[in-house]
């Protein structure tokens, strides 16, 4: 059995436990990782999701250029767990082309679905997709980076998975480590014990790769249980490693999911120095679904039902939706193919179906555009006046949107939205399903608005 992030999260609770590496949810006493600074906050006054919306995303695992891991991995996998690893790994193919990649890339465009997609590095080790890939020709490899520049990167998010998502890499010679045991296996022990500062420069040396194939990230994904005994150590590197390389404003990461009554609302984590020029913070995305879809190998097929059943109320999704947390569904790429027959993709197109008929007010995101929102959500001062609400923002933030009771601001439109410029109006809207950025609505308790929030101070205006 594949050691997948719901396995090893599962796996691994008790001993976190024991130890403060907490799994748990955010409210948990033993939440490894840090919040840092939040400002003073106006009790009336609520930050809803962009433009009083759910906000729901996909994440693909395991994707990279051409190369199937699942094929070139389960043979590294099974070095270590013979007795784990049976796959006829021979049987599946060494290559999930191109031409599945641009359709499920122009059939998400039309559907307005966005994510998160990973470029493994270096792919089991098969070759760098900077330099070249054994098996591939040159010109192979640059069309599959120009259809990944092209069709999904304005949609979707780029990460590292790591460097190889199988052994641990000497990131002084680019070579894996000679001892091929767990502790040198990404996966699992390489990053039990390690330094903020060894981890920055692992995530640095991915990301520098894929900064050399001309991709731009602004997030981070582990592979497997990397970075699951050392979780503050984990945000601090992604954090660092991010800035470093790519000078990305608000970095994140996904390295959580659960399936429970867990919370799965994302976490700002080491914000700092909010009052300054030079604000910073992490913040970690989390799934909220199990790889319903073809499993992490293609062979673990999955049902539509477990996301959301036929009656639109059942299945995962409508649960997290109903809570108003983001709806971040996980799958594998080779379980998106399942070697060929497309099952898991199938699968996945008549979840978004269903998500259509069931919930008009959902609203497709990439992970950074989700980081962000909810950076400036829990980040923003939010000071309530007499002639108005007084908002200092370490981050802009698109369609952010909150809601004030009647009962502690005058009951008369919200005018203006001003920063440094001669004041915007907002116009009114019917109801909150009609809010776009520059418009409110109201209700018999709250009125409600939505704006474009700008960085720094400004201040939306009752007159």
């Amino acid at each position: 059995m594949h050691c997948t992030r719901r396995h090893f999260l599962h796996s691994t609770l008790a001993a976190a436990t024991s130890t403060a590496l907490a799994l748990s949810a955010p409210s948990s006493p033993l939440l490894a990782q840090q919040p840092g600074q939040r400002p003073k906050r106006s009790p009336t006054v609520e930050v809803l999701g962009p433009r009083a919306q759910v906000p729901v995303s996909l994440i693909i695992d395991d994707s990279t250029c051409l190369v199937n891991l699942a094929h070139f991995a389960i043979p590294q996998f099974a070095e270590v767990f013979p007795d784990q690893y049976r796959q006829d790994w021979r049987k599946l193919p060494r290559e999930i082309p191109d031409a599945f990649v641009r359709k499920f890339a122009l059939w998400c465009a039309d559907h307005g679905v966005k994510g998160k997609y990973s470029v493994v590095p270096y792919p089991a080790c098969v070759g760098w997709v900077d330099r070249d890939l054994p098996g591939w020709t040159k010109r192979e490899l640059t069309a599959s980076l120009n259809l990944v520049r092209e069709l999904l990167v304005p949609h979707w998010d780029i990460h590292p998975e790591m460097i190889t998502h199988t052994w641990g890499i000497d990131t002084k010679t680019g070579r894996p480590y000679p001892d091929r045991t767990e502790k040198n296996m990404e996966n699992w022990g390489f990053s039990a014990g390690r330094s903020v500062d060894f981890l920055a420069d692992y995530l640095a040396y991915a990301l520098r790769v894929l900064k050399n194939a001309g991709l731009h990230c602004e997030g981070v994904t582990t592979p497997g249980g990397f970075g699951n005994r050392v979780l503050p150590e984990l945000a601090q590197a992604s954090l660092q490693a991010c800035r470093d390389v790519h000078s990305v404003e608000i970095p994140h990461y996904f390295r959580h999911l659960y399936t429970g009554p867990e919370s799965v609302a994302p976490r700002v984590e080491y914000a700092a120095s909010l009052d300054t020029g030079h604000p910073e913070c992490v913040v970690s995305i989390i799934g909220c679904t199990g790889d319903w879809f073809g499993g992490w190998d293609g062979l673990e097929i999955g049902h539509v039902d477990q996301f959301i059943g036929p009656d639109l109320k059942s299945g995962r999704l409508p649960q997290v939706i109903a809570r108003g947390e983001p709806a971040v569904l996980v799958c594998h790429w080779p379980g998106m193919y399942c070697n060929g027959d497309e099952t898991g993709f199938k699968i996945f197109q008549e979840v978004v179906a269903r998500l259509k008929r069931g919930f008009p007010s959902l609203l497709w995101m990439k992970l950074s555009e989700i980081a962000r929102y909810w950076a400036a959500k829990e980040l923003t001062t939010l000071s309530l006046e007499p002639d108005g609400l007084k908002l200092d923002a370490p981050f802009a933030a698109p369609q952010f949107t909150l809601r004030l009771d009647r009962t502690s601001a005058p009951p008369t439109n919200p005018r203006r939205l001003a920063k440094d410029s001669p004041p915007l109006p907002l116009k009114q809207v019917p109801s909150a399903e009609q809010l776009v950025p520059g418009t409110w609505c109201t209700d018999a308790s709250h009125w409600t608005a939505c704006f474009d929030l700008p960085r720094g101070r400004s201040t939306l205006a009752w007159s």
